[in-house]
């Protein structure tokens, strides 16, 4: 009975190993990508980029898009209103945040304004509730100010005088942080 066993189990570990060796091999057949070349292959480096290896180099994400350059220096928040960008700029004049935003129907003049007035939450001009509430300027009596809404809408065009700029939330809370009170915001064209 002992020899039967041992031949059953040979034979079991036998059909095992020829499943694993045609997975392998369908496997590898069906891999859309070489295998990346083991460190310090001299074959591997030598070799020419093909067609993949150009299309890879277009999902890289784009450049950071750099602060503009005529936005004075020092710590400061850049808005671009022809871009409808905000840069939050160290101390260093290295952007350390970029982001889009939603502008509102009264813009500022470009040029330099001190961070006003925060508010944690208040109520929008259009109904919506805005957290992280940046203001900075004023237009004919409308105030101008950074603000995300709580539900991530962004305002919808309309005739009436806002001065609500929108950001995500995300972005939101981040210039919450950066600017403080006092801390410059540069408008430029």
């Amino acid at each position: 009975m002992p020899a039967k066993s041992s031949t059953i189990v040979t034979g079991l570990t036998a059909a095992a190993l020829v499943a694993i060796g045609v997975l392998g091999f369908q496997a590898s057949a069906s891999a859309s990508d070489p295998l990346a070349p083991v460190r310090g292959d001299a074959r591997a480096a030598d070799k020419k980029p093909d067609a993949r290896d150009q299309h890879d180099k277009k999902d890289k994400p784009p450049a950071p898009v750099p602060v503009p350059a005529q936005s004075g220096a020092g710590k400061r928040v850049v808005y671009a209103l022809g871009a409808k960008r905000v840069w939050l700029v160290g101390a260093n004049g290295t952007a350390q945040r970029t982001f889009t935003v939603t502008p509102s129907t009264v813009h500022p003049a470009p040029g330099t304004y001190p961070v006003s007035s925060r508010s944690v939450s208040v109520t929008g001009s259009d109904g919506v509730a805005i957290e992280h509430v940046v203001r900075f300027a004023g237009v004919d009596g409308v105030a101008i100010g950074f603000s995300a809404a709580v539900d991530g809408s962004t305002p919808t065009p309309s005739g009436k005088k806002t001065g609500g700029i929108r950001e995500s939330r995300e972005d939101g809370a981040a210039l919450w942080d950066f600017a403080v009170r006092g801390v410059k915001v540069v408008v430029v064209p």
